[in-house]
């Protein structure tokens, strides 16, 4: 139905189970990251499996012919309309937020027994407010740019050139980011441009539109920090002391409402620490993680790669998007980057460098003892891990010593 689609397996594999269910399912995620395609890709498997065209009904808001619907009524009627016979059908509304009240409407259907797709963008439909919005029986699906694995088979899908060197891949990857429309562009600045509009796109219609931004000059010193600190502790305190400095006067409650839009937006990720002893979790001291490094590159004039950050925020995304539940860790007095657990309740630990290779013998040796010594505060049994883009690795304390690489294209677990 939907030509040269390129299928998003990772995410189709996750919502299989429920093609034929009356639980309603909302796919989330940052704007352009690929949703409306995850929908087509859906029907398309249908379509192969012999399911009649007639069956699935499909309502993309924001296309020619559907940008008229506002109000629920509206809704109805033109669902109604595509109906050809009651009977088990379909439903795939894309951009369902451009409908005021849709959540009756929406209801109805999955309560008559039809298998219900959502998708949206609105910063109120993909934040934990869905909740107070669809009572009842819904799965929510996040989805995240790109990864790594899929950036490759998204370039074999389409016949783009793919360099035999992977790190040169890779350093492309970092560079340009994961937003699946990018992969048209011919080159970084094309891109970049491309993503900056991404940008302004989701301030205009997910951070404005959910309130009033009091003070515009605050909110985007406020954006620009986030983005300039990936990846790094993150206090509230040096971010007010920073913007008092810079001359700006603002109370703390602002900020954060601020940083809230930014996080329900889906701009960034917080990840909060993990005390190992106390098995708490600390809201203090928490790091914040792009959703696409392409935000940060596109935002700045500087595109000199730092790896240690970039790559311990593509670590991050390849954690949560493979389900596992992920904090900052805290062993005693030491920084572990990582404490997973997986489905099973198990946990890991993760220490995220570029290289644990220095410049000399000397260097080598500190590395390898920053990267090693929060590993040894640890008494119970759980595995644990360095990731790093060495291609030779160093299995020490039992220490398993990953190439980044290797994990992300699927050679490698945790």
């Amino acid at each position: 139905m939907f030509p040269d689609v390129f299928p998003r397996e990772k995410y189709l594999e996750k919502m299989r189970p429920f093609f034929d269910s009356d639980i309603i399912k909302v796919i989330t995620g940052i704007r352009r990251c690929g949703k409306s395609f995850i929908l087509k890709g859906i029907i398309n498997e249908l379509c192969a499996r012999g399911i009649e065209e007639a069956k699935i009904i499909y309502i993309p808001l924001d296309k020619r012919g559907f940008k008229n619907i506002k109000t629920p009524e509206q809704l109805e009627e033109k669902i109604e309309s595509m109906i050809e016979e009651e009977d088990f059908h379909y439903l795939f509304i894309d951009e369902v937020q451009n409908v005021t009240g849709f959540e009756s409407v929406i209801q109805a259907y999955a309560e008559e027994g039809y298998s219900v797709f959502l998708t949206g963008s609105n910063s109120c439909l993909l934040s934990d407010e869905i909740s107070t919005k669809l009572t009842g029986r819904y799965l929510n699906f996040e989805v995240y740019a790109l990864d790594f694995k899929e950036y490759l088979d998204m370039k074999k899908y389409y016949d783009l050139t793919i360099d035999q060197d992977l790190y040169v891949e890779f350093n492309g990857f970092v560079l340009n980011g994961g937003f699946p429309k990018t992969l048209e562009f011919p080159d970084v600045r094309t891109r970049q441009i491309y993503t900056r509009g991404i940008i302004g796109e989701i301030f205009e219609k997910d951070v404005k539109t959910r309130k009033r931004i009091s003070n515009l000059a605050v909110y985007e010193r406020v954006q620009s920090f986030l983005l300039n600190n990936y990846a790094s502790p993150f206090s509230i305190t040096n971010l007010l002391n920073t913007l008092k400095e810079e001359g700006f006067s603002t109370k703390a409650a602002t900020v954060r409402g601020y940083i809230e839009d930014l996080r329900k937006a889906k701009i960034v990720y917080e990840c909060n620490r993990f005390d190992l002893k106390s098995k708490k979790a600390i809201k203090r001291d928490q790091k914040y993680y792009l959703a696409d490094l392409a935000i940060y590159f596109a935002t700045n004039t500087d595109n000199r790669l730092n790896y240690g950050p970039s790559l311990e925020n593509i670590v991050y995304l390849y954690l949560v998007s493979h389900d596992y539940q992920v904090s900052i860790g805290k062993i005693g007095k030491f920084e572990c980057d990582f404490i997973v657990r997986d489905r099973n309740q198990s946990y890991a630990y993760i220490q995220v460098t570029y290289s644990l290779q220095g410049e000399d013998a000397k260097s080598t040796e500190r590395i390898k003892e920053r990267e090693y010594r929060p590993f040894r505060e640890i008494r119970d049994g759980y595995p644990r891990y360095i990731i790093s883009l060495d291609k030779f690795r160093d299995q020490q304390e039992g220490v398993h010593h990953i190439n980044a690489i290797d994990l992300f294209l699927g050679k490698e677990t945790i």
